[in-house]
């Protein structure tokens, strides 16, 4: 089952995500029960800001993604004011 999980920053957390991303990277190539179909930084329209992080996760069911969520480096950095998640259903990939 498709997963998509779309955070948004808080302001001001350049420094503390910088912080995280090496054990964040590290968290995300160590997944074994989740795969990470694509993930990245969310950008502002200038494509110089980070402003959130976007996820398309391929798992059993919610309650995996709720799981990968919580133990996220970046959910305990505190940087995103919020996380939505959703079940996403492909129709269209043209990669």
């Amino acid at each position: 089952m498709l997963f998509t999980i779309f955070c948004i920053d808080k302001i001001g957390m350049e420094d503390k995500r910088s912080a995280a991303m090496p054990a964040h990277v590290e968290y995300l190539n160590s997944l074994t029960s989740i795969k990470n179909i694509m993930s990245g930084p969310l950008m502002d329209d200038n494509m110089k800001n980070i402003i959130g992080s976007l996820y398309i996760l391929e798992a059993k069911d919610r309650a995996a993604i709720e799981d990968f969520t919580s133990k996220d480096p970046l959910v305990a950095a505190d940087i995103w004011k919020s996380i939505e998640i959703r079940a996403f259903n492909k129709r269209v990939d043209n990669r």
